[in-house]
């Protein structure tokens, strides 16, 4: 069977995105780490927040093999995933004002910590009601989205802002608006969404940062280590049982 000419056009296309934000995002993804450092270094603690698809890469550096131990993922019922039936259930949860105060109020985050708030568009009243709740209760806040968005889309919140106008740093993944790097002959619909494989990049680069800001303070990064590897359960056990007042995915 012949390779798929559209497969290697997303790969491309991802590759060409990837390399993008790498060059452009460069400072952001560092004061991000940096930011992160200082929390872990001052007793403070990280959490991660998306909606939707959104949520992936929130997931991706919570409880990761490679990851810092004191991620956390700030839960939204029914936003998380598609697991909420039906699925549009989650999209429209998005746009409800007030939910983003309620949550944060009943969390544990709490001033000095790190919230990434992860939303492709950044135009819903979830997002943005995150952002400005938690820079109100002293967080320090780092958006990840699409600033294209700001520009091509109008708000959905009553602010008429979005996420980056809320955000201490703004991580572009620079995803075309529409989220769909592929177009072809007989298919009506543009397709091939990258923005994970972005966003996701962008989140394990910021984690990477961090890692390095905290070494060079001579402070060891509390990361977890592959459950599958041995010894790395005894390893894990020892980070949570350090650092348990900041991990709250084992409450």
């Amino acid at each position: 069977m012949s390779e798929s000419k559209l497969a290697g056009r997303f790969f491309d296309a991802a590759i060409g995105l990837l390399q993008r934000v790498r060059d452009e995002e460069s400072a952001n993804i560092a004061a991000a780490g940096t930011a992160m450092a200082d929390a872990v270094a001052d007793g403070g603690r990280l959490f991660a927040f998306g909606a939707g698809h959104s949520s992936l890469a929130a997931q991706d550096v919570v409880y990761r093999a490679g990851g810092l131990a004191l991620m956390n993922l700030l839960a939204v019922p029914g936003v998380v995933g598609v697991d909420v039936m039906p699925a549009t259930l989650g999209s429209a949860l998005e746009r409800v004002d007030g939910l983003a105060g309620a949550v944060l109020d009943s969390s544990p985050a709490a001033a000095g910590d790190v919230l990434v708030i992860i939303s492709l568009s950044g135009r819903n009243a979830l997002p943005v009601e995150m952002a400005m709740n938690a820079r109100a209760l002293g967080l320090t806040v780092i958006g990840v989205t699409s600033v294209a968005y700001a520009h091509e889309t109008r708000s959905r919140h009553t602010s008429g802002t979005f996420l980056k106008d809320h955000c201490d740093i703004v991580l572009d993944s620079k995803i075309a608006v529409g989220d769909a790097e592929l177009t072809h002959e007989g298919i009506e619909a543009p397709f091939a969404p990258a923005s994970t494989v972005v966003t996701s990049a962008l989140m394990q680069a910021t984690m990477a940062a961090a890692a390095e800001r905290l070494a060079e303070r001579g402070i060891e990064p509390p990361m977890l280590r592959s459950g599958n590897v041995d010894g790395g359960h005894e390893w894990n056990g020892r980070v949570m049982t350090e650092y348990r007042d900041r991990i709250f995915f084992r409450h």
